[in-house]
């Protein structure tokens, strides 16, 4: 089997990039859905959120992305000391994030925690898998906000306690209840629910590098 090269090229995004907060160390966005987090191997795939801030901060480092689907906070260094300090905080677990997702279908529990190993698909690339046997640990905690009818809907806040790619898409997916307007893991009539990927970062927070507090941002959900 061969794999498969990604031929995606994005469409214009003509949202604007959100600065949210910015002092001298790092700057806290919010990302438009539609919007790569970085510029693609590919010279039709410029435009990005790292491309459109080095424009104004020459500096800024991405420290975390989001899918080109997904809206929501982005936390931005303006040196490698900051970088590196926030990335420490990454490995070590202690940056807690939460999104808003949207899901196909009516979750019964209230609650709990998904935890289903991820590994790469090189004949399907982009889209990765879950696999028992060589997959990565990852897990996922959803709490249900509300569920809606017609069609059944469950609005939930994610908190991702590991942080693999796609993850929150491939575990909604994993539990049969993909998030709405997902193209990679999402079913035709899901894809179709909606006009984006119903998956927003709303908030974050981490220890400041400079001043060693606790420091905490939040975005309202736009859908």
């Amino acid at each position: 089997m061969t794999a498969r090269i990604d031929t995606f090229v994005a469409p214009p995004c003509v949202d604007d990039i959100e600065i949210l907060y910015q002092d001298e160390a790092l700057l806290l966005i919010n990302k438009p859905s539609g919007l790569l987090s970085l510029s693609g191997k590919n010279p039709l795939n410029l435009d990005s959120v790292h491309y459109r801030l080095t424009q104004q901060f020459p500096t800024a480092l991405m420290l975390h992305r989001l899918d080109f689907g997904t809206s929501g906070l982005l936390v931005i260094a303006l040196n490698k000391v900051v970088a590196a300090n926030i990335n420490r905080q990454f490995q070590s677990r202690t940056v807690v994030k939460t999104y808003q997702a949207v899901l196909a279908g009516r979750l019964n529990s209230d609650a709990g925690d998904i935890e289903l190993p991820i590994a790469k698909d090189p004949v399907n690339f982009p889209k990765l898998k879950i696999c028992l046997t060589t997959g990565k640990a990852a897990s996922s905690h959803f709490q249900v906000l509300d569920r809606q009818s017609g069609p059944n809907t469950t609005r939930v806040v994610f908190t991702p306690l590991t942080g693999r790619t796609h993850q929150l898409r491939i575990h909604s997916a994993g539990i049969g209840h993909p998030i709405l307007g997902c193209d990679l893991y999402g079913t035709p009539e899901t894809q179709q629910m909606a006009d984006r990927l119903l998956l927003h970062a709303t908030t974050v927070e981490f220890d400041h590098p400079i001043s060693g507090e606790r420091f905490y941002g939040s975005s309202d959900c736009p859908f």
